[in-house]
């Protein structure tokens, strides 16, 4: 986690910006037990089918998102939550452009 970060109160949209084409990530917190990271992703952009070895709770805080898991669609929306069990193939993609944070947990 970057230094400038710690011990106070952050506004998520001075975090990360959105990018025209792109999905954007920071990392916002690393330890071995786990990752804090926020992504931006603009619509009609997302992440192919894969799998992490560790629970991961995605918690979107502005627009809208379609979460494969295990080949179920999930429509996620701002101020939700799912949660992506250690290895389950899993996809993302943009309905709308949203922000999301990621939280990774190793143990």
């Amino acid at each position: 986690m970057q230094e400038d970060l710690k011990s106070r109160a952050l506004a998520i949209d001075d975090l990360i910006d959105y990018q025209t084409g792109s999905v954007v990530s920071r990392e916002i917190v690393r330890k071995e037990t786990g990752t804090v990271t926020i992504f931006a992703f603009d619509k009609g952009e997302g992440l192919s089918e894969h799998s992490a070895p560790f629970d991961a709770m995605v918690h979107i805080v502005d627009g809208t998102a379609r979460i494969t898991l295990g080949g179920e669609e999930n429509t996620v929306e701002k101020g939700e939550i799912i949660i992506m069990p250690a290895n389950v193939p899993h996809a993302l993609h943009a309905v709308e452009k949203y922000k999301m944070i990621l939280t990774m947990i190793r143990s």
